[in-house]
């Protein structure tokens, strides 16, 4: 009939989808990893225990994606395929400023700090789980990085003997650090001084 709009089936399945990483994460913020169900999951997120399981295998899988979700669009984009992609401009130093100042402000966000230190917690006693964070999230987000890092490289930007690994460190390890001890505020300042000194440590 004219005029009456047909339910999207789409919409609603992505409303679903976002309504169970949204209670992923509330819960593993709550009771701890441990302690979270897709039965809890399914309950605070308003859909049955089938709809979870059509998208993901396990709780972990969840639980993972809930974390994966809160940073798209922020310090980097999809590569179309799934994959992250960071900014490349040509420019390294404002390249990596931009992903830093997102970095910084993401955990310094109250919606993002919360279930993330909850993780955390559980990956200091569960080793199982923090492979499973190595391979699934930290791992992808990692190899983004060094790929913008090898096009500056390329660039003349970084030194060509540059220890990747070790560089991602230095930029993220003390950030890392402030906010794992609150040992100081999160600002785009602090973004742009850690840039700063690791250039120093990098460049040709």
């Amino acid at each position: 009939m004219a005029g009456v709009n047909k339910p999207d089936p789409a919409r609603r399945s992505e409303r679903s989808r976002q309504a169970i990483l949204q209670a992923a994460r509330e819960l593993v913020s709550e009771v701890g990893y441990a302690k979270v169900s897709i039965e809890a999951i399914a309950a605070r997120a308003g859909v049955g225990k089938q709809t979870i399981y059509r998208w993901w295998r396990s709780k972990g899988a969840v639980v993972f994606d809930s974390f994966l979700s809160l940073s798209e669009g922020g310090d980097a984009s999809d590569g179309g395929d799934g994959s992250v992609v960071l900014p490349d401009t040509g420019d390294i130093e404002a390249d990596l400023k931009t992903v830093m100042r997102a970095t910084v402000a993401e955990f310094a966000d109250p919606g993002f700090e919360a279930p993330i230190r909850a993780l955390n917690l559980e990956i200091v006693n569960d080793p199982e789980l923090a492979a499973q964070y190595r391979d699934k999230l930290a791992a992808p987000v990692d190899e983004a990085k060094k790929a913008r890092l090898r096009s500056a490289q390329r660039a003349g930007q970084i030194a060509a003997d540059a220890d990747l690994d070790l560089a991602l460190e230095l930029l993220y390890a003390p950030l890392y650090q402030r906010w794992l001890l609150r040992s100081g505020p999160l600002t785009p300042q602090y973004a742009d001084a850690l840039v700063d000194l690791a250039l120093k440590a990098l460049r040709p």
